[in-house]
């Protein structure tokens, strides 16, 4: 099996800002996750997009420079991602189902299906609330915008524009937006 371009480039700027940004755990988390970056699974994908997803451009034309290379690589793979609401989405919340959506780049219905690697991203339009959930994996976020997380063991905090977030395995979590759009990637070695 090849890996496209695209999908190189993008591993390859994930795991320079995946080390440049992660500390403790989430570096030994990091570290796990890049070390499944070797191996190639099979094609996959069925475009597909969202209303939400015209957040998408102005939050890349506002990453920080530090991260333009990330927001760069995810740019040239974000439209042949199929993109879904959170299955615990209701449509009678119309802000969330309205405002958010999400998409797996590596993993089940990614551009390579994995079952060993989860990487995925989820943007929300401007005030939204992410519904508060937990998973078995521990999982590492990055910020291509402004957004804040919160997990059982922390506050709300914005990582800043270099920053990363970890959440240790089963946490309860959720994120936000702010006034801005909310664009983020999410790690997860399964």
């Amino acid at each position: 099996m090849t890996r496209s371009p695209e999908i190189s480039a993008f591993l390859a700027a994930s795991a320079a800002a995946l080390r440049k940004s992660c500390t403790g755990e989430a570096l030994r988390a990091a570290e796990t996750v890049i070390g499944r970056f070797d191996a190639v699974g099979p094609t996959g994908g069925n475009p597909a997009r969202l209303p939400v997803c015209d957040w998408i451009a102005p939050a890349l034309a506002a990453v920080a420079p530090e991260r333009a290379a990330l927001g760069r690589a995810f740019a040239a793979v974000q439209g042949q991602l199929e993109w879904k609401r959170r299955v615990s989405a209701r449509e009678s919340d119309q802000r969330f189902w309205n405002g958010h959506a999400n998409a797996m780049i590596l993993g089940p219905g990614g551009l390579e299906r994995r079952d060993d690697l989860w990487i995925g991203v989820t943007v929300m339009a401007p005030g939204v609330d992410y519904a508060t959930h937990n998973h078995p994996p521990e999982e590492v976020y990055l910020s291509l915008s402004p957004g804040e997380w919160w997990n059982a063991r922390m506050d709300w905090t914005d990582p800043g524009p270099t920053g990363c977030i970890y959440n240790p395995p089963g946490i309860a979590h959720a994120m936000r937006s702010g006034e801005g759009p909310f664009l983020a990637l999410w790690y997860l070695p399964i």
